[in-house]
């Protein structure tokens, strides 16, 4: 886990799965395998295995450490639904989740199916959790808007967008039982444009509904010079956080004996 993310939406990144595969045109790019590759072969760095997918268990009980509550992005450099994570061990995930909820955890998956499926049998008990927040990636109409309306099946209390890299116009869409919505362009070698009026569709649409709307960045080959303000304006809107008691260390031991991780 990282408790100093770089990611503009976040406080931290918490990562018990590392790696995965590419499903849709939003992944072409990924910054996540770049920054992964770079390690393949390198003995006990913890990408020593590059980008190839595996479960990491002893990163598990990361947050239970953490005193301080924090926003948390749950597998930056993975997919917690990817089809080679057992169902038992995303069970396992959530538990930590539900668990240790005086953080708030930010689930972001491309595999919807999965996660509506899970969200509606195995992870039920999770579903209505606060501090949980589902998400789905949208790049563009037809990879995208099919995810969203899985996540809007989903019985989650908190659903949101992470609109990025934004490939094309999306066009008209529905935001009822969206809670929150991220726009960004792509960044790296070989991004992809993103224009102006494709992002502004997409800001009149959360304001129309009232949803909060968070602007990245535009991103390019260096997204430091394009930087992350629209119309000179910068957009950092968070959906409200559900946050409890940080427990006393008595209390933490009966966390621990209860998910069988001390």
């Amino acid at each position: 886990m990282s408790d100093n993310s770089k990611i503009e939406w976040t406080e931290a990144t918490w990562n018990p799965v590392r790696g995965c595969s590419k499903v849709s045109p939003g992944c072409m790019n990924c910054y996540a395998e770049t920054f992964a590759e770079r390690f393949r072969g390198v003995p006990g760095h913890p990408f020593e295995q590059g980008f190839d997918l595996r479960l990491v268990s002893e990163k598990l009980a990361e947050p239970l450490r953490w005193r301080t509550p924090k926003m948390i992005f749950v597998n930056s450099m993975s997919d917690l639904f990817h089809e080679q994570v057992p169902d038992e061990y995303v069970v396992n995930v959530a538990r930590v989740m539900r668990l240790a909820n005086w953080h708030t955890y930010q689930v972001l998956t491309k595999r919807s199916e999965r996660m509506l499926d899970l969200l509606k049998g195995k992870l039920r008990f999770a579903s209505g959790q606060k501090n949980i927040w589902w998400g789905v990636s949208v790049e563009n109409r037809k990879h995208g808007l099919p995810r969203l309306e899985h996540l809007l099946e989903a019985p989650a209390q908190v659903r949101f967008l992470s609109i990025e890299p934004l490939l094309e116009d999306l066009g008209p869409f529905s935001l009822k039982g969206v809670s929150w919505v991220i726009v960004g362009g792509e960044s790296g070698p070989g991004a992809r444009p993103m224009a102006k009026e494709w992002v502004l569709s997409i800001r009149d649409l959360c304001r129309r509904a009232q949803v909060p709307f968070f602007f990245k960045q535009w991103g390019g080959v260096r997204k430091s010079e394009t930087g992350r303000t629209l119309n000179g304006k910068t957009y950092s809107e968070f959906p409200a956080r559900s946050i409890a008691p940080v427990p006393s260390a008595a209390e933490l031991l009966t966390i621990r004996e209860e998910l069988e991780l001390a």
